[in-house]
């Protein structure tokens, strides 16, 4: 966890061992077969389906919940699917308070909405449990393609256009395909190694093969013109690998990293009670990485465990049922202020903030401040492209993109996080990379 170990107080072991499991165990609990029926009987299937709107793969919601009223959840997993290739991590992720289920008629008649999210996982566990594919591959194109980065948009380019008989090689950068599924969300939220079984299971398609390790630029890996020699086309679904700077002295004092490595090291840890934690710990950003970093950071056994975001609450990225979450969990989440100072010798211990306010230019800091101890520091405040093929035009820290994913290079197409338009959420990702396919298997076809 970068130098954080080596902090007074950044220790492992906090709690006892047996804590451990029952704290990070699954945050949401799936529906059995009773439970699922007695959830989809309160669907009204309305005939313009706001929660269809609303959802960005634009699931039949309504067919599906009809087909688990009607006793076929794998005739459901199907209609998901055929939509939503993740479809059953996106039920585990979704903010769907803000997507379908906020959106559905019993949410604003009753403030009780359809479980949505409950009864897509409830269909697509069943047909994974079953280790069953739905899809097959259409007859062999003689095309190939390369996707770079094996995170959701990557996953779900490669998948379709595998199903439309093309041959597709994804280039991942770390040592295990999911992306952001499998190094970037909470870990209660996919348990059992999901992310992992979900990528498995959608590679029994077949015709896609994935080289790990493999970073676009690169010395010794490759850039966008040996991949375009190599292919007939390109998708650039790497994500966002930057992160963010606080631009203050002293970011670089020990026990000060990225939120997102903070996630990342807790996901793929083997024993979670050697994974260091401070006492004092501080996350700094308003989304749902800042709350996901928290959260995990107080079930690890932090005693104090505070989000600093510099706008109002009502104004985070992260949903108000992921900051109820943190509340609930003991994180203290405090609004309206920015770090100005980082006090410490050699490692951080304490982080000064001014309280903000809205001035006629922006956002503005006052003269009233106020200091937090610290023994830990995450960096939530956003991440960066890195570094991008000059073939390809960048606009607003993003690659530009028009129409299905097609950037300013012939032959080359990007979605997800990494282009213009991503809004850092799986369910956008994924249905990026399925509509990008979509317009490569026309432009390969000549249609």
């Amino acid at each position: 966890m970068t130098n954080s170990q080596f902090t007074p107080g950044v220790v492992p072991g906090r709690l006892p061992q047996g804590s451990y499991g029952q704290n990070f165990s699954d945050v949401a609990p799936p529906l059995d077969a009773h439970e699922a029926q007695v959830a989809a009987d309160r669907c009204y299937f309305c005939h313009d389906a706001p929660c269809m709107e609303a959802c960005p793969t634009s699931i039949d919601i309504p067919l599906f919940i009809r087909q688990i009223m009607t006793g076929t959840p794998e005739a459901a997993a199907r209609t998901i699917l055929s939509q939503n290739i993740l479809g059953g991590m996106c039920a585990r992720v979704c903010p769907t308070e803000n997507l379908c289920e906020g959106s559905c008629v019993r949410e604003t008649a009753e403030g009780k909405p359809v479980e949505i999210g409950a009864l897509q996982r409830f269909a697509t566990d069943t047909m994974m449990a079953k280790q069953s594919h739905p899809f097959s591959r259409g007859p062999a194109t003689g095309k190939s393609v390369a996707v770079v980065g094996a995170g959701p948009a990557g996953l779900s380019c490669a998948h379709r256009l595998a199903m439309k008989g093309h041959e597709v090689t994804v280039y991942e950068a770390r040592a295990k395909a999911g992306g952001l599924n499998e190094y970037g969300i909470a870990s209660y939220k996919a348990v059992d190694h999901f992310a992992s079984k979900e990528v498995a299971w959608l590679l029994q398609i077949g015709g896609i093969k994935v080289v790990e390790n493999w970073q676009l630029g690169r010395a010794g890996d490759g850039g966008l013109e040996e991949l375009l020699a190599d292919h007939d086309a390109v998708f650039l679904g790497m994500g966002l690998s930057g992160v963010n700077a606080l631009r203050l002295a002293g970011e670089d004092k020990a026990g000060i990293a990225p939120a997102t490595d903070f996630i990342a090291e807790l996901r793929q840890a083997q024993d979670l009670a050697a994974l260091p934690v401070g006492r004092d710990v501080i996350v700094i950003g308003g989304g749902m990485t800042a709350v996901d970093a928290a959260v995990q950071a107080k079930l690890l056994g932090a005693l104090n465990v505070s989000i600093v975001y510099r706008r109002a609450r009502a104004e985070m990225p992260a949903s108000t049922h992921e900051q109820e979450h943190a509340l609930a969990n003991g994180v203290r989440i405090i609004e309206n202020a920015a770090p100005v100072a980082i006090h410490g010798n050699g490692a951080v211990r304490e982080v000064e903030f001014a309280y903000t306010r809205a001035g006629e230019s922006g956002l503005e800091l006052t003269s009233d401040t106020f200091r937090l101890p610290a023994d830990q520091v995450f960096k939530a405040i956003g991440q960066t492209l890195g570094a991008t093929p000059e073939a390809v035009k960048v606009a607003g820290g993003k690659i530009w993109v028009d129409g299905a994913g097609r950037t300013s290079a012939p032959g080359v197409w990007a979605g997800g996080d990494c282009a213009v338009g991503g809004d850092d959420l799986t369910v956008t990702a994924v249905a990026e990379g399925r509509d990008a396919a979509e317009d490569i298997h026309s432009y390969l076809m000549g249609a």
